[in-house]
C-alpha cells in the first residue's frame, strides 16, 4: 500500500490515535458489541486525556500567533479536517462504534465547526453534540425536514421527532435541523444547538442494531422546546436565492469523516486477512499480475486496490476543506467510494477466511456488520451518486432527481 508522507504534526496525532485504538478500543471491542447500550466507561479516561492534550495545545499555540492574534499561514495547509480524518481512520481501525462514542467528537460538532460564528464557537466549541436530521417520514431526503422552529420573541420554539440520532442519549447537546417556514421549502431549513437535558427534549428509545453496537442510536422528541435565538447556526434569514446550500455545507466536512471510518475498518480487515493468507503459505507478489497468482491472493489485491482509491479520494476531500476549496463533489465521491469499498472489503475478508471469518473467533464478522452503516448514514450510496452527477452535469436538484 502507498504510505503518503504526512507532516510531523499530523503524524504525531495519528500515532496517538493508533495507540488509543490498540490499547483501549481493540481490547474492549467485543465486550461492547455484545453489551449493546452499556456505556463504555473506558471513554471517560480517553475524554480526560483529550481535554488535557487540547488545553496544552492551546497554551502552546499562544507563542505562534501572528499580528492581531491570527495564526501565520502561507500557501496550502493541512488543518483540522485532515487531522480529524487521520485520527478517525486510526480509531476506526480499532472500533467504529467506540469511535462514534468518543466525547466531543459527534457529527454535530462538525456541523458547529462548519457554520458557527466566533461567538457560537466560544459557547459551543467544547460541547459534545450529536446531529438530529432524519425523521420517521424521510431518510436520505434532508430537504423533507418537517420539524418546526417558530420564533417567539428572543427564542425559537422547536417541535418534532428525530430518529437514528447517533450518540443521542450520551451527547450533552444536539444539533437539530428544523424548518422556519415549510412554505419556503429548503431555504427555510436551519440547524439549532439544543442541550439534551433541556426542557421539552425527551429520548424516547434506543435502537437495537446490526453493527456499531457500542454506539447509542436514539429517537428524540422535541415538544415546545425553547432555545435562545442565538442558538441558530448560520444565517437566520430565509434566503430563497441561496436555497439549501447553507444547511448542506455541513456535509462537506462530515462526509469525508464518515468515508474515513470506512477506510479505517476496511484497513483492519485487510491487515487481518493478509496475515491469514501468509499463515496459510500464500505469498502476495506485487511484481506479478494478479491473474497469475492464487485466486485468494488475486482477490486480496483487488480489495486492496479499491481501498487505496478510497483512501486517496478521502484525503483529497479533507485537504480541500482545509484550504477553503468547494468540495461538495469530492466529499460525495469519497463517501460513495469508501462506503461501498468498506462493505466489499470486510465481506470479502469474511469470505476469504471461510468459517473462521464467519465465527466470533476474529473480528472479521463484526467489522462486516459495522461497515454497512457507513454506506448508509450521512447520505446513502444512491444519494452520493446523485450529488456527484448534478455537479458533473451542472444540473440542479429539480433538474436531476
Amino acid at each position: 500500500m502507498i504510505n503518503l508522507e504526512l507532516p510531523k504534526k499530523l503524524q504525531a496525532g495519528a500515532n496517538q490515535a493508533r495507540q488509543v485504538a490498540t490499547q483501549i478500543f481493540r481490547p474492549v471491542s467485543r465486550k461492547y458489541d455484545l453489551a449493546e447500550h452499556e456505556y463504555p466507561v473506558e471513554l471517560d479516561t480517553l475524554k480526560a486525556m483529550m481535554e488535557a492534550m487540547e488545553d496544552a495545545g492551546q497554551a502552546a499555540s499562544g507563542a505562534t500567533m501572528g499580528s492581531g492574534g491570527a495564526p501565520k499561514r502561507e500557501g496550502v495547509a493541512n488543518g483540522g479536517n485532515m487531522k480529524s480524518l487521520l485520527n478517525i481512520i486510526e480509531t476506526c481501525w480499532g472500533d467504529v462504534g467506540l469511535t462514534l462514542s468518543i466525547p466531543r467528537q459527534g457529527l454535530g460538532n462538525s456541523a458547529i465547526a462548519a457554520v458557527a460564528d466566533d461567538e457560537q464557537m466560544e459557547k459551543f466549541g467544547r460541547v459534545w453534540a450529536s446531529m438530529a436530521i432524519t425523521e420517521p417520514d424521510f431518510g436520505s431526503d434532508s430537504a423533507a425536514v418537517s420539524a418546526t422552529a417558530r420564533l417567539d420573541g428572543d427564542e425559537y420554539v422547536i417541535n418534532g421527532t428525530k430518529i437514528f440520532v447517533t450518540s443521542g442519549e450520551r451527547a450533552d447537546h444536539i444539533v437539530v435541523w428544523a424548518t422556519l417556514d415549510k412554505s419556503k421549502g429548503r431555504a427555510a431549513i436551519k440547524s439549532f444547538v439544543v442541550p439534551r437535558d433541556h426542557p421539552g427534549v425527551s429520548v424516547d428509545r434506543l435502537e437495537h442494531k446490526l453493527g456499531i453496537r457500542a454506539s447509542d442510536t436514539a429517537q428524540i422528541s422535541f415538544t415546545d422546546c425553547r432555545v435562545p435565538k442565538e442558538n441558530l447556526l448560520g444565517d437566520p434569514e430565509i434566503r430563497v436565492d441561496k436555497g439549501f446550500a447553507g444547511a448542506m455545507q455541513t456535509f462537506d466536512n462530515t462526509r469525508p469523516l464518515v468515508a474515513g471510518m470506512a477506510v479505517g475498518v476496511a484497513r483492519a480487515a485487510l491487515e487481518e486477512i493478509r496475515t491469514l493468507l501468509q499463515e496459510a503459505g500464500l505469498e502476495i507478489d506485487y511484481d506479478r499480475p494478479a491473474t497469475s497468482q492464487p485466486a485468494a491472493v488475486a482477490k486480496y489485491l483487488e480489495l486492496e486496490a479499491d481501498w487505496e482509491a478510497s483512501y486517496l479520494l478521502t484525503l483529497r476531500a479533507a485537504w480541500m476543506a482545509d484550504n477553503k476549496m468547494p468540495n461538495t463533489k469530492e466529499a460525495s465521491m469519497c463517501k460513495a467510494k469508501a462506503g461501498r469499498t468498506g462493505s466489499a472489503v470486510t465481506l470479502g475478508a469474511v469470505e476469504l477466511a471461510g468459517t473462521y471469518g464467519y465465527s466470533e473467533r476474529s473480528f472479521l464478522e463484526k467489522w462486516s456488520r459495522d461497515s454497512k452503516i457507513l454506506d448508509i448514514f450521512e447520505g446513502t450510496q444512491q444519494i452520493q451518486q446523485l450529488v456527484i452527477a448534478r455537479r458533473l452535469l451542472d444540473l440542479s436538484s429539480a433538474e436531476l432527481k
